[in-house]
């Protein structure tokens, strides 16, 4: 054989590489090959080309909205708005004050009544401001396990993404407020069981990014859209516009506790004083911070005149009665955060602790000055989340939580966790937006297809 020096191995795999190149030598390979190329590329000059059509004079175009354009609805009447249906007409909110009226119903329709009867009834109502005192660890902790979901307490209050909320601080009647991207408010009485209970109102164009009642008279509830600043007062069923701004506005606090004057953040980082006793929409000051965003501002609890900012990577706290249109240097900043900053918050009793909440997955609090690991990943179909302290307790903070199962989560300012609020049933959804009752144990949690969950 001539290969009687090799393994049997080499031998066989010599035999199989013989076999295989007399099996493809019959194939025939190669001249299947240049035949192939041969038809390729005869007759290339008689290959037609598809011819592209010709463009429709009347061709109707795809459809853009109005209200994403920012453009003015057309003064066209209807008919000839009917007859192009390229345009979208988008019905804006006028400027000025609007009615207290739902968005389904009449005006003075007897659905609401109630509502706004138990609104007022309970804003009347003066709340017990006697020191109850920061509960010992133990039990908060305790209280908190207490704390229950039930279907009951799950309602769809508004049309879209929850982006703020508020809390009435009656302690006998449960009363919560959304605001929705599409510039809805609704307005839930927990407590009550019927349909009746929840109404929603579109008192804005765009989307709610901060609400509050108003600390000194909670028959009012300000809220802050991306154009302007409306207080809605049940006693003359009236939302009031109080601050018009050409820039879009993120976030606003409270400057007195009588909530006569107000700080205004934009997302263009500058800043904003509003007087609400001056006539007019304008503010009283406007100053550049040098931030190239702004999306919380939160005011001192004790001294009224510092407040917070954070956006961007920035974390900084000013003093109001210094800020002038430019040059404006921050008494403190708060560093270390590689991402932007969804959301920085003093602690509610004392004001030393500042949580807040970046995008590198990481929850920092200061005065300790050191973070926890918390996925803070919530893309771009969720509202980030926010660390907002809980007012009963100076030590702990609540944010939502993307883990499985669906939660939100109670920490304490040492980065531990103290408590995970859950329920398989009920809750199948991220709650990114949290309002903690300033005297009673409820949490109410709302996610991003308008449904709110109240332990």
């Amino acid at each position: 054989d001539g290969y009687s020096h090799l393994s049997a191995y080499e031998r066989k795999r010599l035999k199989n590489i013989t076999e295989n190149a007399k099996f493809f030598a019959a194939l025939k390979l190669h001249e299947s090959s240049a035949r192939l190329n041969q038809i390729a590329t005869k007759r290339q000059s008689h290959v037609t080309k598809r011819r592209k059509p010709k463009k429709v004079e009347n061709e109707t175009t795809r459809r853009r909205s109005m209200r994403l354009l920012r453009v003015e609805p057309l003064d066209i009447p209807l008919l000839e708005t009917l007859a192009q249906p390229g345009v979208e007409e988008y019905l804006r909110v006028p400027d000025g004050p609007l009615p207290m009226v739902p968005e389904d119903q009449e005006e003075n329709s007897k659905r609401t009544e109630a509502l706004l009867s138990i609104w007022m009834r309970i804003s009347e109502l003066k709340v017990d401001d006697a020191d109850r005192g920061t509960p010992d660890l133990k039990r908060y902790q305790e209280s908190l396990s207490r704390m229950v979901l039930s279907e009951e307490n799950i309602r769809k209050v508004v049309k879209s993404r929850v982006c703020s909320m508020a809390i009435h601080p009656s302690e006998s009647t449960i009363l919560v407020a959304a605001g929705d991207m599409q510039g809805h408010i609704g307005l839930w009485n927990v407590s009550c069981r019927s349909e009746e209970g929840a109404h929603m109102f579109i008192p804005h164009n765009f989307q709610v990014n901060c609400m509050h009642f108003s600390p000194c008279n909670p028959a009012q509830l300000l809220s802050l859209s991306n154009d302007t600043l409306r207080c809605g007062d049940v006693t003359r069923a009236v939302f009031d516009e109080i601050y018009r701004s050409e820039e879009n506005c993120s976030s606003f606090d409270f400057l007195e506790e009588n909530a006569s004057t107000a700080i205004v953040g934009h997302w263009d980082g500058n800043m904003a004083v509003v007087d609400r006793r001056t006539p007019g929409t304008s503010s009283e000051l406007s100053a550049d911070i040098g931030f190239r965003r702004t999306r919380t501002v939160h005011v001192h609890p004790v001294n009224k005149q510092y407040f917070l900012a954070a956006g961007s990577v920035d974390v900084c706290v000013f003093d109001v009665r210094y800020l002038k249109a430019k040059g404006n240097k921050p008494l403190s900043s708060l560093t270390g955060h590689t991402k932007s900053v969804a959301s920085a918050y003093f602690s509610p009793v004392t004001g030393s602790r500042v949580v807040t909440v970046c995008a590198d997955d990481k929850l920092r609090m200061f005065l300790f000055s050191f973070p926890c690991r918390h996925n803070s990943n919530t893309g771009r179909w969720l509202t980030r989340f926010r660390a907002i302290w809980d007012p009963k307790q100076e030590h702990c903070f609540v944010v939502g939580s993307m883990a499985h199962p669906r939660q939100i989560q109670v920490f304490q300012d040492t980065g531990k966790l103290l408590h995970s609020f859950r329920n398989v049933e009920c809750l199948g959804s991220v709650c990114s937006i949290n309002v903690v009752h300033p005297s009673q144990n409820i949490l109410v949690g709302g996610n991003s297809s308008g449904r709110l969950h109240v332990f």
